[in-house]
């Protein structure tokens, strides 16, 4: 199956192109207070280490804008100012080398204060993103349908105003707190207007229910086409965001080029502790950056010879165990023994000889 990607224009956000025959982009946000800078610029490293492609900075006062440009000096990554309330942060984030500026037209919706941020974005040569949530939209009402409908509205109206400026340098994203809500105000939202889309679900909750709703909302979306870039909101360490993207896009065929692994449930019949040598070769892989190309690398850790190499046969290399060792497979031919305190060492070794990682 191939996905068709919705048609839409193409949008520059630092280095970083969204939209038309683009890869979709993972962002995700710092949690950090934005002008304490070390912190924020060590977590910016982190996420591009872990695979994020664009930043959100939260920017609460004229303290967190000013930091825009001694981060931006020390990170390669795109910085979205996310703005709220104030206008006047939004025009001194831009003057600071923001890449993007995130409003929320539920809490800044004056013509006159919009007027002077489109003026600044023009003169920066900079995006904007739309950013709706539910929890902001005014007279949001109850109902499913209704939700979906007052985000979409508040959009148009939104977007009625801006592009009465003759500024269409827009990304668009309308987050709803479930997944029925964000879906259908994502579709809806995908007929009306040829802008790039950023996907979320908001305010997910842990890592466990977050990294749920998000994999159904954006999954579905993106099964149909929809989506530039994603950010999967979790009350997590946001490296676990990245990751959890990764592999979003990793299952549609959306990303290529990285590792791809495959592991069986186990069962009685399982006599190693597979679930933490698993854990043990996600967490290494994790801390790498894969290059990208025509396909991902797959590897396979099966706990018995039942789920061994023919179950797993078109896996470019796995390890089948027996009890306390197994059979080193590569294209579904045996290569060698290796003992299960060693499967990851070994893997991890015969990856980086097929695929080299970044870092």
């Amino acid at each position: 199956m191939e996905i068709k990607r919705r048609d839409c224009k193409v949008i520059k956000i630092g280095a970083c192109l969204i939209g038309g025959k683009n890869p979709v982009v993972i962002q995700s946000m710092t949690k950090t207070k934005t002008s304490d800078i070390d912190n924020t610029v060590k977590q910016i490293k982190q996420l591009e280490g872990a695979g994020c492609q664009i930043v959100r900075l939260a920017i609460k006062d004229s303290a967190d804008a000013a930091a825009i440009r001694k981060i931006k000096s020390r990170v390669r990554l795109p910085l979205v100012a996310d703005i709220h309330f104030s206008y006047q942060l939004a025009i001194a984030s831009i003057e600071n080398g923001a890449d993007k500026i995130r409003l929320n037209p539920g809490n800044i919706d004056q013509p006159r204060q919009i007027k002077a941020v489109i003026s600044a974005l023009k003169a920066a040569k900079i995006p904007l993103r739309i950013g709706l949530n539910s929890g902001s939209v005014k007279d949001a009402g109850s109902g499913k349908s209704l939700m979906a409908d007052k985000l979409v509205a508040a959009c148009r109206g939104y977007l009625k105003m801006i592009e009465k400026l003759k500024f269409t340098n827009i990304v668009i994203s309308l987050k709803a707190n479930n997944v029925l809500d964000t879906v259908e105000a994502y579709r809806k939202i995908a007929k009306t207007c040829s802008y790039p889309l950023h996907l979320g679900v908001t305010a997910t909750g842990s890592a466990y229910n977050g990294v749920i709703k998000s994999s159904i909302a954006l999954g579905s979306l993106l099964l149909e086409g929809i989506g530039d870039t994603i950010r999967v909101s979790l009350t997590e360490n946001p490296v676990e965001e990245v990751k959890a993207a990764k592999c979003i896009l990793e299952s549609l065929g959306l990303r290529r080029g990285g590792v791809q692994l495959i592991s069986c449930p186990t069962c009685g019949r399982c006599e190693i502790d597979l679930i933490n040598i698993v854990k043990d070769l996600e967490n290494k892989l994790a801390a790498k950056e894969y290059k990208q190309s025509a396909r991902s690398l797959k590897v396979a850790i099966m706990g018995c010879v039942v789920n061994g190499p023919q179950e797993a046969k078109e896996a470019d290399l796995g390890v089948a165990f027996g009890k306390g060792g197994g059979i080193l497979f590569s294209q579904g031919k045996i290569v060698k023994k290796v003992l299960a305190k060693d499967c990851v060492q070994t893997l991890l070794k015969e990856i980086n000889l097929r695929h080299p990682a970044l870092i």
